[in-house]
């Protein structure tokens, strides 16, 4: 009989019968501290433990489902996007920097403009309308020289001149005579034009006959007389009810200029494109030039004696 009374077991038993669980390992980390939840499902997976839920079989949610805000934001359309985009705007320093550029090459493109469109009247102008201005430029050039070189041979001959007294006396006699002239105290004849002009609308103003005048002066024109009135450097035009006032005095059309100078001057100066026919012309007035043999300023102007100035030299 033997010592161990267990009785032996039956084919079969020991499939029947359950292993034994190997013990759980406790989770790996800091004493006290909980398993993370991925560390509680490598541990089932190691021991061969099935998941377990926390969660009660058959639980359903009963509070609001909770969303994202992707989610809940509402979805922009293209419009919207594009408006978000560009407001507020976004501008970088070189934009800015970009942005200053262009608008100094703007305002110089337009300055540039500007003065191009300047000088459009002369570059649609006609080769012979380019021609007579080119000669009038040359004939005041030519005027100007003449008068220099006039000057430069009074000075050698007072300088040279055994009698400079009386010298001195006849400049001073030709100086007196051309001075009376331009301030219209002495008659004056010579070779010039007649310009008439005749305004039946009676649109010709002022200011039309005070340009007519500027011209003319420009041209080297040395005495004009007006209707009777003798211009000189402080006349003045002014509008009256049917007609124009120079000087304080009362003129009517047609009004008739008469001009003492050099006649190939005049002439073209008044004719120019856009000059002061042309401008007469579109107020409807009628312009005829003429050149007489000889032209006679006789219109005289009393001499005004000075209340104050005095003659250095006395």
């Amino acid at each position: 009989m033997s010592t161990n009374d267990t009785p032996p077991e039956e084919p079969g038993a020991a499939a029947q019968r359950p292993k034994a669980q190997p013990p759980l390992e406790p989770p790996s980390g800091p004493v006290g501290q909980e398993p993370r939840p991925g560390q509680q499902e490598r541990g089932r997976e190691e021991t061969g433990q099935a998941p377990v839920d926390d969660a009660p079989t058959g639980y359903v949610p009963t509070g609001p489902a909770q969303t994202t805000p992707e989610q809940s934001a509402p979805e922009q359309t293209g419009r919207q996007r594009l408006a978000d985009g560009l407001w507020p705007p976004r501008v970088s320093r070189a934009q800015l920097i970009v942005a200053v550029l262009l608008f100094v090459l703007g305002l110089g493109l337009a300055i540039q403009v500007r003065s191009n469109s300047d000088s459009s009247a002369l570059r649609g102008a006609r080769q012979e309308d380019l021609v007579r201005i080119l000669d009038e430029l040359d004939g005041r050039t030519k005027r100007l020289e003449d008068e220099k070189q006039t000057l430069e041979d009074q000075r050698r001959e007072l300088e040279s001149s055994s009698n400079q007294a009386e010298e001195a006396r006849k400049q001073t006699v030709e100086k007196e005579r051309q001075l009376g002239i331009l301030a219209g105290t002495v008659a004056a004849q010579g070779p010039g034009i007649v310009l008439k002009i005749t305004d039946p609308k009676g649109q010709v103003q002022s200011d039309k006959l005070l340009d007519t005048l500027q011209e003319l002066r420009a041209a080297g024109a040395e005495a004009i007389q007006i209707n009777g009135v003798r211009i000189v450097a402080d006349s003045y035009f002014s509008d009256e009810e049917d007609g124009v006032a120079i000087d304080g005095r009362k003129v009517t059309q047609p009004y008739e200029f008469k001009v003492i100078g050099k006649p190939q001057d005049l002439e073209p100066a008044l004719n120019i494109p856009g000059g002061v026919v042309q401008s007469l012309e579109k107020e409807q007035a009628v312009v005829s030039v003429t050149r007489p043999a000889k032209i006679v300023v006789d219109a005289l102007r009393a001499a005004k004696q000075p209340d104050y100035a005095r003659s250095s030299s006395s």
